[in-house]
């Protein structure tokens, strides 16, 4: 099994289907959390919910298109999310997604998780550009590529649905000759 330890104690491994029960229980508790700004939310009602998710993320992994990782505590428990969407092979490039429970953050964890994500995109991948987008109104999303020093590059309208909503999207990025790997 694939395990990235981050500075602080936490780390990042794939998941296994194993892991659906815990991974919706942790949903779950977090639903008032996520449901503002994550548009699947609603759509996790059990643990059988959660299995394509998985098992997609095991295809990702096969065809070469990016990489999910869950993000674990000390104790092994999962305790949030973080993974590319898919890698443009042709122009070099991916976009990073993430969430974590409520009562983990303020640690530096989401911080240490996506500065893996981006070194293996720069490092390991040689990939030329990395976005993240968060909706405008989601500081602590926001406070992720600005603490890591990506470059906000303009505000996407409307650009997702979340219940019967549409949010904008502040686009972040980060070019590889811009970056330093860890």
């Amino acid at each position: 099994m694939l395990r990235h330890d981050l500075p602080n104690g936490y780390a990042l491994r794939l998941l296994e289907e194993s892991d659906a029960e815990e991974l919706f229980a942790l949903i779950d508790a977090n639903r008032a959390h996520l449901e503002p700004w994550m548009p699947w939310v609603p759509d996790e009602r059990s643990a059988e919910d959660v299995l394509p998710f998985i098992r997609l993320t095991r295809k990702q992994i096969a065809d070469n298109d990016g990489l999910q990782t869950a993000i674990v505590d000390g104790e092994g428990d999962i305790v949030g999310m973080v993974g590319v969407h898919g890698v443009d092979w042709r122009n070099r490039k991916t976009s990073i997604g993430y969430w974590l429970a409520r009562e983990h953050q303020g640690r530096g964890t989401m911080t240490h998780a996506v500065r893996a994500f981006v070194d293996h995109a720069f490092g390991a991948w040689k990939l030329n550009r990395v976005t993240i987008e968060a909706a405008t109104d989601n500081a602590s999303s926001r406070a992720i590529p600005e603490r890591l020093g990506f470059t906000e590059e303009g505000t996407l309208r409307a650009a997702e649905r979340i219940d019967e909503r549409f949010v904008d999207h502040a686009v972040y990025a980060m070019l590889a000759a811009d970056w330093t790997v860890s």
